[in-house]
């Protein structure tokens, strides 16, 4: 007999994930929704709460048994601005309920968690947002201290087949592609086995776009959209033609992707590893056809273009192995 602990994988019997919204939302995992404040992530994470609550079938699915929720909010007033919102989407708020945070204060790691999840055979967490419950001295870029947060939530969610989701805001890096948007350590996407960015299309601003950024336990779902107006509510579209990245630079869909406009465009100047250019035709041609700074210079870095100033001129080239030219 062995004196280690281990096990050999023929004593795991294999299993198959539940899902609580097929296939962005598993049961026993840990999900996130990120998004720029006022673009519907709290909103979109509410109606999925009312639709566990209520049993109704959820964006195109079936009738589920109703289950219990738990709803931990730092943003939004529980009386005047959550369960107002609640009702509006035909909760049931019997089954929904928060950790009394009066005497005592909630975060991640929180020990009454996982009781109360038990006590109600809660189906869903929520968590809006996640840097309110970190705690004042835990710095959610440093991955060290990030990463037992994430391990106790993905323990908790796995023991109790809970799906634990959690809402986040994007980080100010404009340019950056969606998977490289969420705030803080990398850990806290890595963690995650399906990750959601809900974004406003500027040429349609009542409809809130749902893109599917990472799934690690099924296909990556379609590109989804919900209405979110003054007057009509919140209201499923479903299937949409949208590209997140452009969203997320403030490009209305319904276009041609920009950003591939933008890679022809320097293409046309650039067709091979030694050519250079003077910036600014590539920028004013790039103007001229309505693609943006933004845009041209994100497209740019993709494709491994630097910048070099040669007697008063910026010139573009592509980046060699042996030379690093300044961004």
């Amino acid at each position: 007999m062995s004196i280690y602990d281990y096990i050999t994988f023929t004593d795991i019997i294999t299993s198959k994930t539940d899902w609580l919204w097929y296939p962005y939302i598993p049961k026993g995992k840990v999900t996130i929704i990120m998004g720029d404040p006022g673009e519907g992530k709290t909103t979109l994470a509410l109606n999925i709460a009312a639709s566990v609550s209520n049993g109704k079938p959820f964006w195109g699915g079936e009738d589920r048994v109703p289950a219990d929720v738990i709803y931990q909010t730092a943003e939004d007033g529980l009386s005047d601005t959550i369960k107002p919102r609640l009702e509006a989407a035909n909760a049931d708020c019997s089954r929904i309920h928060t950790i009394n945070e009066l005497d005592r204060g909630f975060e991640l790691t929180d020990e009454r968690l996982p009781d109360v999840i038990q006590e109600l055979g809660a189906e869903l967490v929520i968590i809006d947002p996640i840097q309110a419950f970190l705690g004042p001295k835990v710095d959610m870029n440093r991955a060290n201290e990030i990463r037992p947060y994430m391990s106790y939530l993905a323990g908790i969610a796995n023991q109790y087949n809970c799906a634990v989701v959690l809402i986040g805001h994007l980080n100010k890096n404009t340019g950056a592609k969606a998977a490289y948007r969420a705030i803080g350590s990398i850990d806290i996407t890595a963690a995650a086995r399906s990750v959601l960015i809900v974004a406003k299309d500027k040429g349609a601003p009542e409809n809130r776009v749902v893109a599917h950024i990472k799934s690690s336990l099924a296909p990556q779902g379609k590109t989804v959209a919900f209405e979110l107006g003054d007057n009509s509510g919140f209201a499923y579209k479903g299937e949409y033609k949208a590209d997140i990245d452009d969203l997320l630079l403030g490009i209305a869909s319904g276009r041609e992707k920009v950003s591939d406009r933008a890679r022809e465009m320097i293409l046309k100047f650039m067709p091979d590893s030694e050519s250079e250019v003077p910036a600014a035709q590539v920028i004013e041609a790039a103007s001229n056809e309505g693609i943006s700074p933004d845009t041209l210079g994100c497209v740019k870095r993709a494709m491994g273009i630097g910048s070099k100033k040669r007697d008063g001129v910026w010139y573009w080239r592509y980046n060699s192995k042996n030379e690093r030219l300044k961004e």
